[in-house]
């Protein structure tokens, strides 16, 4: 259960981020900017937070690609993701 509540705030955030490529008439260079550099550092670095934390299984580079557009948003939001999913699985081994 709580990996599909992970997956899902997950999903709403790069869905999120990728919407701040486009404003009104115009793409944000530096958005599209920071997720390539991401995206490029996740794929180099092999940083995939799917298989990372989650366990789930890897699939070539997508997971890379994800965490990368992930860590395009920066410090402050990684550490806000990464401290709900420690705070779900505290409170999981706790009541178990």
């Amino acid at each position: 259960m709580e990996k599909i509540i992970i997956i899902a705030i997950l999903t709403e955030a790069i869905w999120e981020t990728l919407k701040m490529i486009k404003k009104e008439k115009y793409f944000n260079i530096d958005r599209i900017g920071a997720i390539l550099v991401s995206v490029f550092m996740c794929i180099i670095f092999d940083l995939d937070i799917f298989s990372l934390y989650l366990g789930l299984a890897k699939v070539k580079y997508i997971g890379n690609v994800l965490t990368g557009i992930l860590i395009s948003r920066g410090s402050n939001f990684i550490h806000d993701i990464l401290g709900m999913i420690s705070s779900m699985y505290q409170s999981r081994k706790i009541s178990s």
